[in-house]
């Protein structure tokens, strides 16, 4: 789908909103970092997903929300029918 609103038309309906996700998203980093740490050998890929994820928002370009998707997803396994638990199959075939 094409845009075609103007730049300013988007931040006058949607900068309220996106400057409230990224308050509260500093907000969740704030926690995890008066958090308690009881791994610090081993740190969480999720953190280093969401630090990945704040990087790209800062390369311009129309794609990030794709380059972003794709941080947090697993990469595609061909064979991912053949790892599932007995049962699973058929609820899977079911919703095809």
């Amino acid at each position: 789908m094409l845009n075609t609103r103007e730049a300013r038309e988007v931040l006058d309906r949607d900068f309220l909103e996106t400057r409230g996700q990224i308050l509260e998203i500093a907000a969740v980093l704030d926690r995890i970092d008066r958090a308690p740490t009881h791994h610090p050998e081993h740190p969480d890929p999720r953190l280093g997903q969401i630090r990945q994820a704040l990087e790209a928002l800062c390369i311009p370009g129309p794609c990030r929300a794709e380059t972003i998707q794709m941080i947090f997803s697993l990469e595609y396994d061909r064979h991912w029918r053949e790892k599932l638990q007995p049962g699973q199959a058929a609820e899977v075939a079911g919703k095809q």
